[in-house]
């Protein structure tokens, strides 16, 4: 009788391996997206957003505060809101379809580059991808610009297969109504830019060679009608119940925040240089040689790196002259970019690999000397042990990089170069966890979540709430219901012309509003208390801390 060995087959084993990794990814990547309190304004925003929809039951008009809310679309909305039916009301609710995104962004890059350039080329970019620090760190809070990039992504590695030579025609119909699909996609999730980027950058290659031979496999006539009718019908609905929606969201959120500075979020036109150096990390030191790999030629026919290559340039250029920059804005560039380091990485040498790994083995060493400088950091806002606790988490965070960079060198040494992207890939998950985690200390100092527990025992259903000369974003989302804003307007001024009776607009007004309430609280500045104060307004201070305090009406 033949015995059946119990030791696995090397390929079997290797199988086994990587899904024990993936497992181990997808538990770390899931169960963090609960572990911190939203923070002001970003997450705040959208998670109250989201709430409201869910509690109105109006999935057509965004409200923030309780004020129409014009600025983005709404899948975002539709989804966290689905996300506080199925999971609750709580942050891992509020974070899932960043952290979903993020994940299937990742997917998007193994699933299709093994159809295109095949398996272990498909693994590779799939663990530069996951490990890469802006796709962590943008996964694992809220804003929009995580789910635009993973319908972003879609569109483009779609459409790279639905152009590959080798695709079949019936394939290539079906890749190109999906790339059409994710643009509408990208567009409720973002606005203009989910048509834009794919456009511009099948623009952009059509003309650098001249090669016109895509625009006959583009299904333009079935691709529109599919982007109309999942985009359109939205807008269409939006726009018929606030007729003042399609002037705001098209000319002063897109062509006006384009064009001016209006939005107050100006930067030089350097401004995303140290955010793709350091959004690229752990990779950042093999960045020149990915954008190398990009004028590497496919053979005959269609270019798929360069269309990589002109996606990861346009996409930076184009918001480097946008006279509106926020850090998060050339996210869509990083998954093409982790393909394009894929598909060279196999010519990286030793040597190379080296000085490479010295560069993370080296910021991951400074995190740990950074503990010892805690006392140094101390401010009013931020006491001591909120440093030594954000710290902390950073210095284990730097001793778990170090540890993973070493195996990364060990395993590369060895001639397993996937091993080694493994291990280093992993090893900046957890560090970005760790360090993200020990963020919550000083992001609880931008955050209400702490002050509605205080000053939950004051507040009744029928307690009027207010937020004077400020506004915390997160303050509506921890009560669970909308504050009116006194003297405040910022972002809410579209909302609160088209419904003025909404908020208050002077201090006058709402002192008066105040002597005249049954119960009432209010958000604001130690210094906004004293002039308050000097006018003998009956008030009673519940919370303090450096830069705010609540009161409620004795």
């Amino acid at each position: 009788m033949i015995k059946r060995s119990l030791a696995p087959e090397p390929g079997q084993k290797r199988r086994v391996q990587v899904l024990l990794f993936w497992a181990v990814v997808t538990v770390i990547w899931f169960s963090s997206l609960g572990l911190r309190a939203l923070i002001h304004p970003d997450e705040g925003r959208y998670a109250d957003i989201s709430l409201t929809m869910l509690q109105s039951g109006d999935w057509i008009t965004p409200r923030l505060n309780g004020l129409l809310y014009f600025e983005k679309p709404a899948l975002q909305y539709w989804a966290g809101a689905a996300s506080f039916f199925l999971f609750g009301i709580n942050e891992f609710a509020a974070r899932f379809w960043p952290g979903l995104t993020s994940f299937l962004t990742v997917l998007v890059v193994w699933s299709f580059g093994k159809r295109l350039y095949g398996r272990d080329m498909a693994g590779k970019a799939a663990l530069i991808v996951a490990g890469t620090m802006w796709i962590v760190g943008n996964g694992h809070f809220l804003t929009l610009d995580m789910g635009a990039t993973f319908f972003l992504t879609l569109a483009l590695f779609s459409f790279l297969l639905a152009q590959d030579e080798q695709t079949t025609p019936r394939m290539r119909r079906w890749m190109m109504w999906l790339c059409w699909a994710a643009m509408a996609g990208a567009t409720l999730s973002k606005g203009l830019v989910g048509l834009l980027i794919p456009g511009m950058t099948i623009v952009l290659y059509s003309l650098t060679g001249m090669r016109w031979a895509v625009w006959k496999r583009l299904h333009l006539l079935s691709g529109l009608l599919i982007y109309f009718c999942l985009a359109a019908p939205w807008f269409i609905l939006v726009s018929r119940r606030n007729p003042e929606f399609a002037n705001f969201f098209f000319v002063h959120e897109h062509f006006q925040r384009f064009l001016t500075t209006e939005h107050k979020r100006t930067g030089a036109i350097w401004y995303f240089v140290p955010v793709l150096l350091l959004g690229f990390f752990p990779w950042t030191t093999l960045l020149a040689r990915t954008l190398r790999e990009g004028w590497k030629s496919d053979g005959a026919g269609f270019q798929s790196r360069q269309v990589l290559l002109i996606w990861c340039i346009f996409t930076f250029a184009f918001f480097s002259v946008s006279g509106s920059k926020l850090p998060s804005y050339i996210l869509p560039m990083f998954p093409a970019l982790g393909m394009l380091l894929a598909l060279g990485i196999g010519q990286v040498t030793e040597k190379a690999w080296r000085w490479h790994l010295l560069a993370p083995g080296l910021l991951f060493a400074a995190l740990v000397g950074l503990y010892p400088f805690a006392g140094k950091a101390v401010t009013p806002e931020a006491p001591l042990e909120v440093w030594q606790h954000m710290l902390g988490f950073m210095a284990i965070a730097g001793l778990a990089g170090m540890l993973g960079t070493w195996l990364a060198w060990r395993a590369i040494r060895r001639g397993q170069l996937t091993m080694g992207l493994a291990a280093l890939s992993l090893t900046s998950i957890v560090a970005m966890t760790l360090a993200m985690t020990g963020h919550d200390s000083y992001g609880q100092l931008k955050s209400s979540k702490r002050i509605a527990h205080a000053v939950g025992q004051y507040l009744h259903d029928d307690t009027e709430l207010f937020s004077v000369r400020m506004h915390d974003q997160t303050f509506p989302f921890y009560l669970r219901r909308p504050v009116t804003l006194v003297d405040y307007r910022d972002e809410f001024a579209l909302g609160q012309d088209i419904e003025p009776t909404r908020w208050i607009p002077s201090l006058a007004q709402f002192e008066s509003r105040w002597r005249k309430a049954a119960s009432a609280a209010a958000m604001m500045h130690p210094e906004t208390y004293d002039e308050l104060s000097k006018n003998q307004l009956p008030m009673q201070v519940v919370y303090r801390d450096a830069r705010r305090l609540v009161v409620v009406k004795p």
